[in-house]
């Protein structure tokens, strides 16, 4: 039952600006802390932004601070990212993770999406 569909990706210029949008179904999307990750090619999937239950907590991995936001429409069941400034290391594919309900899951932990291809790229 449980369904996370990312959408928005795409080719994107150097310095472009991106929005991923994150579909939760199938649970009680307000009760927990929702992440994205990415995985580009040869390397391991790594942490990109957190957020928690509420919207009122955030992190960020060091390489995307500045640039990305991580928000959650919990009317919607939905969780984004914004990305701006993006460069061509951001190349990835996009992840949208579900973590618990008052904590953080681990990389190799949580329930994932399929995710969605993000090139940088002139």
């Amino acid at each position: 039952q449980l369904q996370l569909v990312e959408s928005g990706g795409g080719l994107v210029p150097p310095g472009g600006s991106l929005r991923l949008s994150c579909a939760a179904s199938g649970f009680t999307f307000s009760s927990y802390f929702m992440s994205w990750y990415r995985q580009a090619p040869g390397k391991e999937r790594e942490l990109v932004a957190g957020i928690t239950s509420d919207g009122g907590g955030t992190h960020y991995a060091d390489s995307v601070k500045g640039r990305f936001t991580i928000s959650r429409d919990n009317d919607e069941n939905t969780v984004y990212l914004q990305m701006n400034s993006l460069k061509p290391e951001d190349t990835a594919v996009y992840y949208c993770k579900r973590d618990q309900r008052s904590r953080w899951w681990g990389p190799t932990s949580g329930y994932w999406g399929q995710g969605t291809q993000v090139t940088v790229s002139s």
